[in-house]
């Protein structure tokens, strides 16, 4: 659906509510379908000795005394995360000093250096992209769990053809893994980016599996709340996502992708792509918000996931599910404080980085 405002400026998370109040009332009728949005005022007292310190610290004692909270949960997915920029200033006891990221040298011993040795292949043998080649993954996520190996050490390292051909090369695997399984399916594409992200291996390099029975719990999850959505208000819940994140100017279209500075991101920064088909104009835009995050952004750890519907005939309806690509910063990959803490794992997403200055970047980057 289209929105009936334009996008108005928003310059910050905290100033959601007025911007709402602006919304026409076809808008807001399906903003509050799919969000509800609580604002509040965290308030403490200083020891006068922590005066000076959280001057520092902050910048403003006024910002510490009386922090405003942003609350904000998809009715449907039940996503629910805190918002209190502040959170980005506060101390992390646990650093170290590491080489720039950019002088990262792989070590004598670098497993992934020579893929086609040091790797296993699937019994279907290997996907040999222009920038890549695949394997077996030693230690399987699943039946059918394969690596996709960059051709460059340094994941950071990348370019618009080589992450169009690690797209390509995993979805050659995906269908490789079928015709020998028919009855695997359910495709996941990741990429985690670093030590910060989960990967155990410094050289580049993403994963591809293929499951049998039903998607991964978190897709499948998604898909059943899309299909409840679609059930009770007899329209397409991914077409409102983006419809509310564009009326917001979180959300806009580039080469028939739609692009969206999530509203409920999982951590800092999170960014969601939308498409159908799958074809090169996805992965050409993941590149180009990839290349925000680096260039522009600062981003040097990120994870990556991409969501399909499955690959072949299956009982269930997927109707309606776009393919998805989400990324998310993972911070400072020299930060020893994990960013994923009690809160993330067992109640919601406490975030620091606002969806409106991430949309901001990306409007400038893909435009």
């Amino acid at each position: 659906m289209t929105p009936n405002v334009e996008t108005l400026a928003l310059p910050h998370i905290g100033a959601i509510g007025a911007h709402m109040h602006r919304l026409s009332s076809a808008d807001r009728r399906v903003f509050d379908r799919l969000y509800d949005v609580q604002v509040a005022e965290g308030n403490l007292r200083l020891p006068e000795e922590m005066e000076p310190w959280a001057q520092r610290q902050f910048g403003s004692l006024d910002f510490v005394v009386r922090q405003q909270i942003v609350r904000v949960t998809n009715r449907v997915t039940l996503e629910d995360v805190l918002f209190n920029g502040l959170r980005a200033r506060r101390p992390i006891q646990f650093s170290e000093v590491a080489p720039p990221l950019d002088e990262l040298t792989p070590p004598a011993d670098n497993p992934l250096g020579r893929p086609l040795l040091s790797t296993p292949e699937d019994p279907f043998g290997r996907v040999i992209g222009e920038y890549c080649v695949t394997g077996a993954n030693v230690a399987k996520l699943d039946a059918h769990s394969g690596i996709v190996v960059f051709d460059t050490f340094n994941p950071l390292h990348f370019d618009r053809e080589r992450v169009q051909d690690y797209f390509s090369a995993g979805w050659q695997w995906a269908q490789r893994a079928n015709g020998l399984d028919p009855a695997a399916v359910y495709y996941l594409f990741i990429w985690n980016c670093l030590w910060r992200a989960g990967a155990s291996l410094l050289h580049g390099h993403a994963q591809t599996l293929l499951g049998r029975g039903q998607h991964y719990g978190k897709v499948e999850a998604l898909r059943r709340h899309a299909l409840s959505y679609r059930n009770e208000h007899d329209t397409n819940y991914f077409d409102d996502l983006f419809a509310v994140h564009a009326m917001l100017g979180l959300g806009f279209e580039s080469d028939g992708v739609r692009v969206m500075a999530h509203l409920t991101p999982l951590k800092e920064k999170e960014v969601l792509l939308m498409a159908d088909p799958f074809d090169e104009r996805l992965s050409d835009k993941v590149y180009e918000v990839l290349e925000c995050f680096r260039d522009q952004l600062g981003v040097r750890s990120f994870n990556l996931v991409l969501y399909q519907g499955p690959v072949g005939p299956v009982p269930e309806d997927w109707g309606g599910f776009p393919n998805i690509v989400r990324i998310v910063d993972r911070g400072d990959p020299n930060s020893r404080t994990s960013d994923i803490g009690a809160m993330e794992l067992y109640a919601g997403s406490v975030v620091a980085s606002d969806p409106f200055a991430v949309a901001s970047a990306l409007r400038m980057a893909l435009a």
